[in-house]
């Protein structure tokens, strides 16, 4: 322990000389000494913490600081400096403040003071007395200090800065406060700010960059304090400093591996994001241009490893000499974005441009495409999402129309974009407000003659973009993620109602559509069962239908079969909805708790006009059967068409011949003819 350890002594007197507020606790986390100011911060009498005999602090005020900090800081030599830390008063009032611990030794037990340095009074007085000298002894022995005065000049600095910053007390004294940061925008900015919270009383605290004598670079944790001299009678500055070059530069390496392209040295898309974001942020007009390399892996096999190792490289250099003063990213392997004010003609002159300076492989040109978008902010898109979208959807149509082309986004194309966003804020709101409808559909089982299941349909009419149909709805709800928000909501409301026509003794059971993407979630089966028992309703009532493209993931994934395995021990039934359309694999049908076939309306609807439609149907329809499969066809629309599935074997059929989707009230009315 260091000799001022040793010989440090304090009292009550002492506590309630310093500024701030400040106890000590021994080396069992008991307060052994309380401060007047302690005591009226806190709430905690001194009498009742000194008589307390359990680790009262621990337990209470400093609940936040673990016990290991609370060794360490205990066993130290040096004062511990923690610049945030929540303390708790006697009324559970949570504090934010910086504290500094200054372990010590007194009668042979370990103790430690701790004083709470609130910004709030950092700005009071203090002197030249024993009380300041002491705290100035803590300061000097961890940071770097300088003391300015009221303009900013140098009057003293510690050590600890003059080690740093390579500085000697004859050359650095007398110097200004902002000669000691680098001469660029960026720290005339922050040093301004600095300086202006400084003078209006205020405490600044944050990571700055500054400079040695010699004009190296290096990072410092900078709390500015404003302070007064009583014995000058004079404003000064004190400037406390944590060195913190070797963090700064790990954060700085981790920053350039996450956000540059390594192979290019162009920006990849998380720091394109960020710059854009600035950008919209700061007003700026561009033109975001998407350039996209054009069958990009077969030109990679037709040439050897040499170009295609070089192509990117060659390409971006191409990009770099072309658009000159330009911010730029790399996307993926064959995708690059330009940021420019560049006029359209001049960026669809590009293409002229690799003609003129071709890539070689072997001394052969590359016949290199490009498909390109240009899209404006803010005339075009208004965010980096829809500019992107924007950018994806314009090069998928060029690629379509035979690409090597780079053209602004249509205005057809500017129109969908526009109302794909409208209606994924305004399914947001729908969603929150409950605006979304549900119709049931039922099914005729053909033996019996009755409705023996409803098929549940959301339905959205918005009071500003009208009807948006099921076809518009849901790829935009799958592609946002709501589609998890929508099933919620449809399973809600279908069990709901469920239970309403089995308490009316309507025997029918209800279907619900389900994608993959909500039984990603390892939780879903929970979820499910989670509402059966909120509403009450029988797991036997409900169905849910699963498409092919879900069939094939579930039969990959282990965890998603599993799901559907406990589901269906819970008596809920799996229909494979749009049977015929999809992947051409029967495993999955082997393999997962599939109950029933739903053959897709295409192969009805074309049924009478084709025979080998029928012949296909037919074929379907036994293939189920064959399984021990319940069979249903979708999209009946006339007799002829139930009777001959009929005859085929169905076990129910659906459609606009039975009835459209329709209201509860309707299908009750059904139920009961």
């Amino acid at each position: 322990m260091s000799q001022i350890h040793k010989t440090f002594t304090i009292d009550e007197y002492y506590l309630n000389s310093l500024p701030f507020p400040a106890f000590v606790i021994n080396q069992d986390g008991q307060a052994s000494i309380w401060g007047r100011n302690a005591e009226q911060l806190f709430g905690f009498s001194a009498t009742n913490i000194k008589g307390h005999t359990t680790p009262f602090i621990h337990e209470n005020l400093l609940r936040q600081l673990s016990l290991e900090t609370f060794q360490s800081i205990l066993q130290s030599e040096d004062s511990t400096y923690l610049d945030k830390i929540q303390v708790y008063t006697s009324s559970n009032e949570e504090i934010t403040t910086a504290l500094l611990a200054k372990p010590f030794i007194e009668q042979g037990e370990h103790h430690i003071l701790l004083m709470f340095m609130l910004p709030e009074l950092m700005i009071n007085s203090v002197s030249n007395s024993r009380t300041f000298a002491d705290l100035k002894h803590g300061l000097d022995s961890t940071f770097m200090t300088v003391t300015l005065d009221q303009d900013g000049f140098i009057l003293e600095c510690n050590a600890e800065f003059l080690k740093t910053s390579q500085w000697t007390p004859k050359r650095v004294i007398g110097k200004t406060f902002w000669q000691l940061f680098p001469d660029n925008d960026v720290s005339e900015k922050i040093t301004n700010t600095i300086w202006r919270n400084l003078n209006n009383s205020n405490t600044w605290q944050g990571e700055v960059e500054k400079v040695t004598k010699t004009g190296q670079s290096y990072w410092v944790l900078l709390t500015a304090i404003p302070t007064f001299n009583l014995e000058t009678n004079e404003q000064q500055f004190i400037l406390i400093e944590k060195d913190i070059t070797k963090s700064k530069t790990m954060q700085h390496q981790l920053e350039k591996i996450a956000y540059i392209d390594t192979e290019t040295g162009l920006m990849n898309a998380h720091r394109l994001e960020k710059v854009i974001s600035s950008m919209i942020e700061e007003d700026r007009h561009f033109s975001f241009v998407y350039l996209s390399i054009d069958k990009f892996y077969t030109l990679k096999e037709l040439h050897d490893q040499q170009i295609n190792q070089s192509l990117i490289i060659e390409f971006t250099n191409r990009i770099k000499m072309y658009f000159q003063d330009s911010a730029m990213a790399r996307i993926n392997e064959n995708d690059f974005v330009v940021i420019t004010p560049l006029s359209e003609w001049f960026i669809q002159g590009f293409l002229s441009y690799l003609q003129q300076h071709p890539i070689y492989s072997s001394n052969i040109a590359v016949p290199i495409s490009i498909s390109g978008g240009i899209t404006r902010f803010p005339e075009d898109q208004t965010t980096f999402s829809q500019l992107m979208k924007a950018s994806i959807a314009t090069i998928t149509s060029v690629r379509e129309a035979g690409g090597d082309k780079i053209v602004s986004l249509s205005k057809a194309t500017h129109k969908a974009l526009n109302r794909k966003a409208l209606i994924e804020k305004r399914l947001l709101q729908a969603l929150d407000q409950k605006n979304l409808k549900v119709l049931y559909q039922p099914q005729i089982d053909v033996n019996t003659g009755k409705i023996s299941v409803v098929e549940a349909l959301v339905r959205w009419e918005d009071e500003v973009m009208g009807v948006v149909s099921p076809d518009e709805l849901i790829p935009i709800a799958e592609e946002t993620g709501l589609i998890n928000n929508i099933g919620s909501f449809m399973l809600e409301r279908a069990c709901e109602q469920a239970l309403i026509w089995k308490k009316a003794g309507l025997h029918v059971k209800v279907a619900i559509n389900s994608s993959v993407r909500e039984f990603r979630d390892k939780n879903m089966a929970k979820s499910i069962l989670d509402m059966l028992a909120k509403t009450g309703c029988p797991a036997s009532l409900l169905q849910i239908e699963i498409t092919e493209k879900f069939a094939l993931e579930a039969e990959a994934a282990t965890f998603i079969t599993q799901q559907m395995r406990k589901l269906e021990n819970e008596g809920i039934v799996f229909v494979l909805d749009d049977f015929g359309i999809g992947y051409g694999s029967f495993r999955y049908m082997q393999i997962l708790p599939i109950d029933t076939l739903k053959i897709d309306q295409t192969f009805t609807r074309s049924m009478l006009k084709s025979e080998k439609t029928q012949k296909l149907m037919h074929g379907m329809v036994q293939l189920g059967k064959s399984m021990e499969l319940k069979v249903v066809a979708e999209g009946v629309e006339t007799a002829e068409q139930a009777d001959l599935l009929v005859t085929y074997g169905c076990d129910a059929i659906q459609g606009y011949y039975i009835s459209k989707p329709v209201t509860p009230e309707e299908i009750e009315e059904l139920l009961v003819k």
